[in-house]
């Protein structure tokens, strides 16, 4: 007696197979964090002492208030894009935490693809980056920013929080793969920091800075981060570079991260 023929899979189910794996790794990822949310609490200090301090001392700066609006308007959108890399880049620890613990080597014996567990510890990141963005838009609104709060802005702002969230967790989680060390890994990930965060839009505009150092900015990811919700946080904001370009750098730039985390990823277990 023959065998039953076996059934046709759907043309989309290995893109069914594909979110579901990816799902699961954010899930796991999620999981923690609702187990232990002080590391919430704890983060959202610093984004407050930003626009409560060096907001409010910056602002009567002449030189750096900008055309339009007060310097705390401007710099509201900045002190989120910050927040947002702050917690995005030591994301990587984790992937070390979990090596240690023999975590990692089950993620490694899965079928599921290297680009889907990447992926999806990429998206569990942007939780934390949208949690602080709860924070940022009350202490903002208190301090009386002008916030859009239409629909429409906030569910764009969002997007851009989960791409950014996406990006810097995503390089963070390369830094861990090639350094393989928590001491390294802390080393460097202080040392990138606060570069990429000067080397910004996020609390100066572009008009301000020497001419190098505006060739750095407009090839730093954090600045179209910023330019963005800039354009989108803000009643009568404006994006300098444009909110397609910005949303195009950011695809692009995370695409490629993406694959180059991708292909480390088994670095981090030899």
């Amino acid at each position: 007696m023959s065998a039953a023929p076996a059934p046709n899979r759907s043309p989309i189910a290995p893109i069914t197979d594909y979110l579901t794996q990816m799902s699961g790794v954010t899930l796991a990822e999620v999981a923690k964090l609702r187990h232990d949310p002080t590391d919430l609490f704890s983060r959202a200090v610093q984004p407050i002492l930003w626009l409560l301090l060096f907001g409010q001392v910056m602002s009567h700066v002449g030189g750096l208030r900008p055309d339009q609006g007060s310097y705390i308007d401007f710099l509201a959108p900045g002190v989120l894009a910050q927040s947002v890399l702050f917690v995005s880049i030591f994301y990587g620890l984790s992937a070390i935490w979990e090596r240690d613990l023999g975590v990692l080597h089950r993620y490694m014996v899965s079928p599921a693809p290297r680009s889907a567990l990447v992926s999806g510890k990429a998206l569990a990141s942007s939780v934390r980056g949208l949690c602080q963005a709860v924070v940022i838009y009350a202490c903002a609104g208190l301090m009386g920013v002008r916030l859009d709060l239409s629909p429409g802005s906030v569910a764009l702002v969002a997007v851009f929080i989960i791409l950014a969230s996406a990006l810097f967790s995503t390089f963070s989680l390369i830094i861990a793969c090639l350094v393989k060390t928590r001491e390294r890994f802390m080393g460097v990930g202080q040392f990138l920091t606060m570069p990429i965060f000067f080397a910004s839009n996020a609390i100066y505009p572009l008009a301000l800075m020497p001419p190098w150092l505006r060739v750095i900015a407009r090839i730093n990811p954090l600045s179209y981060v910023v330019d963005g919700l800039r354009a989108l946080m803000l009643t009568g904001g404006r994006s300098v570079f444009g909110l397609g370009l910005d949303l195009l750098v950011l695809g692009v730039t995370l695409a490629v991260l993406i694959a180059i985390a991708s292909w480390t990823y088994p670095l981090l277990t030899e």
